[in-house]
């Protein structure tokens, strides 16, 4: 990395390249990105590191640390640019007990709820587990990282995933 900051040396870039390419398409594929996507933001990760490579500090971390988090700071600014973006908290509001025993107001409430459950039925496997341990049994994004075993980045993507096939369902009916 020295060589690449201090003299521009492309063959010392070419190796940090080859070594971190395949490294950094894995871990943003395991945010949920496709394969070509992935390897567009791996190439722009390494492409920010030929060009800031004086501003790396050895000091605050690994080449690596650093690199991997340009990589996530790029694909959360890819997935912000989406269309319908909708940001999901990490934890909402607390529910007291006895709101979450009080039965349906009426017939209405009750058939939405039935719907919503259908829908959430209709998602892909994990994100439909994903949805109701968040919102039905109200844990953390991270209580289900933990308890799943998944990193906390993946089960924010397939909860966000989620949540925007089912709110982009829910307007299609309207």
């Amino acid at each position: 990395m020295v060589a690449v900051a201090r003299l521009r040396d492309r063959a010392s870039f070419m190796r940090l390249y080859d070594h971190f390419m395949p490294r950094l398409c894995l871990y943003l594929r395991g945010l949920g990105n496709a394969d070509a996507v992935a390897e567009d933001l791996a190439q722009e990760a390494l492409l920010r590191l030929w060009q800031r490579a004086t501003t790396y500090d050895p000091q605050h971390g690994a080449v690596s640390t650093w690199l991997f988090r340009i990589g996530r700071n790029l694909h959360i600014d890819r997935v912000r640019r989406e269309p319908g973006w909708v940001q999901v908290l990490e934890e909402g509001e607390p529910v007291a007990d006895e709101d979450l025993a009080r039965p349906f107001s009426s017939a209405e409430d009750y058939a939405e709820h039935v719907h919503l459950q259908r829908r959430i039925e209709d998602l892909p496997a994990v994100q439909a587990r994903l949805m109701r341990m968040s919102y039905f049994e109200a844990k953390s994004h991270q209580e289900i990282a933990d308890e799943l075993g998944m990193p906390l980045g993946t089960v924010k993507s397939h909860l966000r995933r989620a949540f925007l096939r089912l709110q982009g369902q829910l307007r299609g009916q309207s």
